[in-house]
């Protein structure tokens, strides 16, 4: 039971909108409504500014490091409830109920939870999403590369427990699908390019 609820508690808090609340409290737009369309850090850094991108970035790892922390502390360290809770916090962020499901692509929340499930293999592959970035000047790229190895990296660094395994998997697979409009403007040379200041 305590489980379960470790669960409900991890999509709620992941359905958090920050990159939203930030954006209508300090302009009184619909971050949505600009951009992308996405409530994450990205789209929010790009259409409203340095200041509220960053805080939303910091605010969705968070609260994906909190939800995994909470089953952690709820269940004595489960591996089961723990990978749970890291795949439960991002689908909150991606469908939040606050907002009628329809949210962001989850990349720091997912962040956020593996930060404290595998913090080694995901230190790598920031590395790796770095990396990218620097060389195609794109985010997007950076995620989806960096999901797309991440249960590789996990599997050979970490060696952990088959649901945590399994859940960097799913996690990964999930990161790369909700990109998959960003791969198609990649392929055709259209996507967006990262700056540190809104255009």
């Amino acid at each position: 039971m305590i489980g379960l609820m470790a669960l409900v508690v991890a999509y709620l808090i992941g359905g958090i909108p920050f990159g939203y609340v930030l954006v209508r409290l300090t302009t009184g737009k619909d971050v949505r409504a600009s951009g992308s369309g996405n409530i994450g850090a990205t789209n929010v850094l790009r259409t409203t500014g340095r200041g509220a991108g960053v805080a939303t970035l910091l605010l969705d790892v968070a609260k994906g490091y909190l939800a995994v922390w909470l089953a952690a502390y709820w269940t004595h360290d489960d591996p089961l409830w723990m990978s749970l809770a890291a795949l439960a916090v991002m689908a909150g962020h991606a469908f939040p109920v606050f907002l009628k499901f329809q949210g962001g692509k989850a990349v720091a929340s997912f962040i956020g939870a593996f930060l404290y499930l595998t913090p080694l293999p995901l230190a790598a592959v920031l590395l790796l999403f770095v990396a990218t970035v620097a060389v195609t000047k794109a985010i997007s790229a950076g995620s989806i590369m960096a999901a797309g190895t991440f249960p590789l990296g996990v599997f050979m660094v970490q060696h952990p427990p088959l649901p945590v395994l399994l859940a960097s998997l799913i996690a990964g697979a999930f990161i790369v699908y909700r990109h998959k409009s960003n791969i198609e403007r990649l392929r055709a040379g259209t996507e967006n390019r990262f700056q540190w200041t809104k255009k």
